[in-house]
């Protein structure tokens, strides 16, 4: 990577940070949001070899036009205008991608991502793929206080039906995937097992 690379990478980071200054995650320790594209974007450099900057730009990005602006809202089409300006179309292309539109009911919104999957443009998927692999790990080891068991089982097939369908050009990514699944389903089993 570039300096000039680095620098966007760095800038996409700021723009991130303020975005989320507010937000946590849905753990029991309530993380800083930041964590999570941060975590994105270590999976596609380490694991995915990922050095297309747009991508890990794009990544680090995810989650600002679905979480931290009202989607249709003059605040949305400001960011989205940012985004354009600072870091280019296919930036902001690849986020939107990423974004579901949250005018709709929850499990609507759950059963596009598996329909749309595998239309996804290819870099996106690549985003999609670290996203799930990011949120299953996190909902297995550290998961939201108030989710059942059965809640965070459903989350992890259903995680597992959209990286199905995306069909995602990154083996060691979806291998990945594939372990944090099987772990994550096994420490489900073990706590029911052991009645917790």
């Amino acid at each position: 990577m570039n300096e000039a690379d680095f620098g966007r990478l760095i800038k996409a980071y700021d723009m991130a940070a303020r975005q989320h200054v507010n937000q946590r995650r849905k753990d029991k320790a309530a993380s800083p949001y930041i964590n999570h594209p941060v975590s994105l974007v270590t999976l596609l450099w380490e694991v995915g070899g990922v050095r297309d900057v747009n991508i890990l730009i794009a990544a680090v990005l995810h989650d600002t036009l679905e979480d931290t602006v009202k989607q249709g809202s003059d605040e949305d089409f400001a960011l989205q205008a940012e985004i354009r300006q600072e870091f280019g179309e296919e930036v902001l292309s690849l986020v939107k991608a990423v974004t579901d539109d949250k005018s709709l009911p929850k499990e609507e919104r759950k059963k596009r991502q598996i329909e749309h999957a595998a239309s996804t443009p290819p870099k996106a998927k690549l985003i999609k793929l670290a996203d799930k692999i990011s949120n299953v790990t996190d909902i297995a080891a550290n998961p939201p206080k108030d989710w059942s068991l059965e809640r965070r089982k459903e989350y992890l097939n259903w995680a597992k039906a959209v990286v199905d369908a995306a069909q995602a050009d990154s083996p060691n990514l979806v291998a990945r995937f594939e372990q944090v699944y099987r772990d994550g389903m096994r420490q489900l089993q073990d706590q029911h097992a052991a009645g917790i």
